[in-house]
C-alpha cells in the first residue's frame, strides 16, 4: 500500500480510533453488569486500576515515541487497545477484565501524544493545528456512527460490539502500519540508544523543558485539576439522572434507550460547536489560544454547577449537552496550545506528562466526588464538580497577563 500523506492518516485515525472505541465501549458498562454479574464496587475498581495503569505507564511508554518512533508509538498502542477489548469481551470474569484495563492503559499511553507529535513533525505548525481542529470534527461524526453500530450489535449479542470494536481496533494498526510515513522525526541514534538511558535522558530534557517555560508549568497544573472533574462527573451521571428526574414517556424510549438518545444529542452539539470553534479561533496566535480556553472554561465551571441545580429534565439534558461540548473543546484547543510551546525531540514526551497529571487528577479528583455523592447527594457531588475545576481559571488568567 502507497503512503497517504500525514494530514489524510491523521483524520483516518482520528476517525477511526473514535469509531471503534463508540462500537466497543458504549454499552460495555450493561455487559459488565448483566453478563460478567460485577457489583458497584467491582465497576469502580475497574476505573481505579485503569486510571493508576495510566498514570504509572504514561511516562515510559511517551518517551518511547520520542527516543524511537512515533509512528510505532501509534501501531502498538492501537493494537493493544484491540486486545484489550477482545479479552474483556470474550472472557467473562473480573480478573480478565482487570487484566484487560492494564493492556488498554499501555494501549492509551502509547497513544497519548504520539499522533499529534507526529502530525507536528510531518507538517507544520499551522497544518497541524488545523488537522487538530479537524480531526476533532472528524472523531465527533464518527463517535455518532459507532454509538449505532453498537447499538444494534447488542442487540445480537451484549458482548457482540466490544469484540468486533477490538478487531477492528487491530485491523487500524495494521492499516496503519503500511500506510503512515515517518519523514519528519529524528530519532535517537543507534549508537546513543543505551535503553533506558536514553529514554531516561529524553524525559529529563523534557522535565527541563518544562521547568523553564512557566506556560508548560501553568498546562500541567490546569491538566490536575481538569482531570480531577471529570472521573466523578462520567461515574455519577447516569446515576444522578435516575435517581433525581423522571424521564419523559414518549413511545417505547425506557432510560436505557434514552442514554444512547442523549449520547448522540451530545455528539452532535459537539461536532457544530467545534466547527464554529475552528471558524472563529486563530490557532497561530499565541494570546487568542488560552483567551479561547479561559472563556470555554468559565462556561465549564457554571454549567457544572448548574448541572447540580436545575430541576426540569429537558434543562439538564441541555446542560449536560452545554458540559460534553465545553470538554470536547478544552481538549482540542489544549493540545492546540501545548504543541505552541513544546520543542520537537520532547513534544510526546510532554504530550504524555500531560496525560500523567490527567491520570493524576482522576485519581485524586474521583474518589473525593464519590463519596460527596454517597455523604451528601448527587446533585452535591455535581457541584462539587464544578469547585473542583474552578482553581483553572485564575491559572488562565495569570497566564494570559504574562503574555501581555
Amino acid at each position: 500500500m502507497r503512503k497517504l500523506s500525514a494530514y489524510t492518516i491523521y483524520l483516518i485515525h482520528s476517525g477511526g480510533y473514535s469509531l471503534f472505541s463508540a462500537m466497543a465501549y458504549t454499552i460495555i458498562a450493561v455487559y459488565y453488569v448483566e453478563v460478567v454479574g460485577l457489583n458497584p464496587l467491582q465497576l469502580v475498581l475497574i476505573g481505579t486500576v485503569l486510571e493508576v495503569s495510566i498514570f504509572l505507564l504514561e511516562i515510559p511508554t511517551g518517551v518511547v515515541a520520542d527516543v524511537y518512533s512515533r509512528r510505532l508509538s501509534i501501531i502498538i498502542g492501537t493494537a493493544l487497545l484491540g486486545v484489550s477489548c477482545i479479552l474483556a469481551g470474550s472472557i467473562p470474569f473480573f480478573v480478565a477484565i482487570l487484566l484487560s484495563q492494564v493492556i488498554a492503559a499501555a494501549g492509551y499511553t502509547f497513544l497519548s501524544g504520539a499522533a499529534q507529535a507526529w502530525i507536528a513533525d510531518e507538517t507544520s505548525e499551522t497544518i497541524a493545528s488545523k488537522a487538530y481542529m479537524r480531526g476533532a470534527q472528524v472523531s465527533q461524526v464518527c463517535s455518532l456512527i459507532g454509538i449505532g453500530v453498537s447499538t444494534g450489535l447488542a442487540h445480537i449479542q451484549l458482548n457482540l460490539p466490544t469484540i468486533v470494536g477490538g478487531a477492528l481496533f487491530i485491523g487500524l494498526a495494521i492499516f496503519t502500519a503500511f500506510t503512515m510515513s515517518e519523514i519528519g522525526f529524528q530519532p535517537t541514534p543507534q549508537q546513543e540508544r543505551t535503553s533506558w538511558n536514553a529514554m531516561r535522558n529524553t524525559f529529563r530534557e523534557g522535565m527541563r523543558v518544562v521547568r523553564e517555560r512557566s506556560v508548560l508549568i501553568a498546562i500541567f497544573s490546569i491538566g490536575i485539576f481538569f482531570g480531577m472533574h471529570t472521573e466523578g462527573l462520567d461515574r455519577l451521571w447516569e446515576a444522578y439522572l435516575l435517581k433525581n428526574f423522571t424521564f419523559p414517556e414518549i413511545g417505547t424510549l425506557e432510560p436505557v434507550i434514552w442514554f444512547g438518545v442523549i449520547s448522540v444529542g451530545a455528539n452532535i452539539v459537539q461536532i457544530v460547536g467545534t466547527e464554529i470553534a475552528r471558524r472563529w479561533l486563530d490557532t497561530s496566535s499565541r494570546l487568542a489560544v488560552p483567551r479561547a480556553l479561559f472563556l470555554i472554561n468559565t462556561l465549564l465551571v457554571a454549567s457544572l454547577v448548574a448541572l447540580g441545580l436545575v430541576g426540569s429534565f429537558a434543562l439538564v439534558i441541555a446542560i449536560y449537552w452545554s458540559v460534553q461540548l465545553f470538554r470536547s473543546l478544552d481538549r482540542t484547543i489544549n493540545t492546540i496550545w501545548i504543541n505552541q510551546h513544546a520543542d520537537s525531540k520532547v513534544r510526546a514526551t510532554i504530550f504524555s506528562m500531560m496525560g500523567q497529571a490527567d491520570a493524576f487528577g482522576q485519581a485524586v479528583g474521583g474518589p473525593v466526588l464519590g463519596a460527596v455523592g454517597r455523604i451528601v447527594s448527587l446533585r452535591a457531588a455535581m457541584v462539587a464538580a464544578g469547585a473542583l475545576l474552578s482553581p483553572v481559571l485564575p491559572i488562565f488568567m495569570r497566564t494570559i497577563r504574562r503574555y501581555r
